[in-house]
């Protein structure tokens, strides 16, 4: 018993100290990054009865630097649809349900959601009640304790009156932890994997794999392909880096890759998020080396050769990322 109240204890720590990060969290420069009142979404064949939900901008934008709304998908099976991503709000999940309809007849008896960040999970309330709903464990830990604050946080980067108000919390049905993985056979060979391999971008962090198809739904980690740069504002970098890395690595070849708010691409389209925190990494430990002061840092480390015209690059790259691997790296050499 005092295991388990010590590890609600760490648990409710966590959530708190992340609230207070979100609440101090400086604005992007542009305000809504992405407007829910205007995304359209389209649908793309990958496989047999396999499909991508994709922002229909994303194919021009992404390579433009443009920042995407979230992107998602659905697998037809033998008794029902596995739903990945539910949307900001019931103007987007209402268009999934169209093209979901397109398709097929079948019930949702599965709805992933790869991140407790609100535009993959605000829309659970809308789904029938018999679907089961699947999170990481950390994200129902968060979602059940911040719900109201994340819609606040939402609300300040994505802007009032994009269908966040209404939302309410529906908990999760089935919970991966850590380290752990779910294993669904959908029928027809049609096998997927949920993985949980601890941060990658936060705690709350879902992988969506079908071996057999080589399908891969990279969610917030991998964000785009380039410009884009990794979205690291959840407090950590270390554990991220080695994870994106460890995912990459795992991925084959010919995998084919829908990122969390980008186009379809593969893993060479990945790559770009690996190569950006890994020249971070060794940037930052040579400042740390120095004894440079975070400011110091961030005077030194600008990373212009990964600075290709996305937008949101220095308000990632000065406000998050290189701090939290200033952060880890200085906490790190001190043990």
């Amino acid at each position: 018993m005092k295991k388990l109240n010590l590890k609600m204890a760490i648990a409710g720590i966590l959530l708190c100290l992340s609230q207070i990060a979100f609440a101090q969290m400086p604005l992007p420069p542009v305000v809504p990054i992405w407007d829910a009142n205007k995304v359209t979404l389209g649908l793309h064949k990958i496989g047999d009865n396999i499909y991508a939900i994709i922002p229909t901008t994303a194919e021009t934008e992404t390579s433009k630097g443009i920042p995407q709304a979230t992107t998602g998908g659905f697998i037809v099976g033998d008794k029902g649809v596995l739903l990945i991503e539910v949307m900001m709000s019931k103007r987007l999940y209402d268009q999934e349900v169209a093209l979901i309809k397109s398709v097929t007849d079948k019930p949702i008896i599965f709805a992933v959601n790869t991140s407790d960040h609100g535009d993959h999970c605000f829309s659970n309330y809308l789904l029938p009640p018999a679907t089961i709903i699947i999170q990481n464990e950390f994200a129902k830990q968060r979602l059940s304790a911040q719900y109201d604050g994340i819609k606040d946080f939402m609300t300040t980067l994505f802007g009032t009156g994009r269908g966040i108000e209404s939302s309410v919390f529906r908990p999760a049905d089935l919970v991966i932890p850590k380290n752990s993985n779910l294993k669904l056979d959908l029928g027809g060979g049609k096998i997927v994997e949920l993985l949980n391999v601890g941060t990658a971008q936060s705690p709350a962090d879902l992988f969506v794999w079908m071996p057999n198809q080589k399908k891969f739904w990279a969610g917030n980690p991998f964000i785009a392909e380039s410009p884009a740069i990794p979205w690291l504002f959840d407090g950590f970098f270390l554990e991220p880096t080695a994870n994106l890395k460890r995912m990459y690595d795992f991925l084959p070849d010919d995998a084919i890759v829908i990122p969390g708010h980008g186009r379809i691409t593969n893993k060479a389209g990945i790559k770009y998020t690996i190569d950006y925190v890994e020249e971070l990494k060794k940037e930052v430990e040579a400042a740390v080396d120095k004894g440079l002061t975070l400011a110091q840092t961030k005077e030194t480390v600008t990373m212009k050769d990964y600075d290709k015209g996305y937008v949101l690059f220095n308000w990632l790259h000065y406000n998050f990322n290189l701090p939290n691997a200033y952060k880890d790296i200085s906490d790190n050499k001190k043990k």
